[in-house]
């Protein structure tokens, strides 16, 4: 059987903790892992050792949901977008993953204001209908400003 590796931010899901602490785990020696250029990767039987039992679902990261996967990573640019509307834009798109049913889990957003070109830029990484979503709110936010 194949070794399994899991990479700190699947850790981190698995176990629903920071990255941070997790990387603080590693570098106390309290988790093992293995540095592999810049990143690390622990073996599923350290990460039970760690937890103290079995890991939770299947044995494999990849095979979660038993079928194939598909995720987006987009990087959107709004140009013509001053702090103020920019601040409301991440903050509508942030209220809408929270009020969506486990949205928050299924993508992840983060956004970049560059005050001098004006230009907002929103990186958007999740499954293909959360991040539609996020695409679709964002055309209808931007599409709204200029009206």
């Amino acid at each position: 059987m194949d070794q399994q590796y899991y990479s700190v931010d699947q850790v981190a899901e698995l176990l629903d903790l920071h990255v941070k602490t997790v990387r603080a785990y590693i570098r106390d020696g309290r988790l093992r892992a293995t540095r592999i250029g810049k990143q690390y990767r622990v073996r599923r039987q350290d990460l039970e050792e760690f937890t103290g039992g079995p890991l939770p679902g299947p044995e494999a990261p990849e095979a979660a949901g038993g079928g194939r996967t598909a995720e987006a990573s987009t990087v959107v640019r709004v140009d013509g977008i001053g702090p103020d509307d920019a601040s409301r834009l991440t903050n509508l798109i942030s209220a809408s993953l929270a009020g969506a049913p486990g949205g928050a889990a299924r993508v992840h957003v983060q956004t970049v204001h560059d005050p001098a070109r004006a230009s907002l830029k929103v990186v958007v990484l999740g499954d293909l209908a959360g991040t539609a979503a996020v695409l679709e709110l964002i055309g209808l936010l931007v599409d709204e400003e200029r009206e």
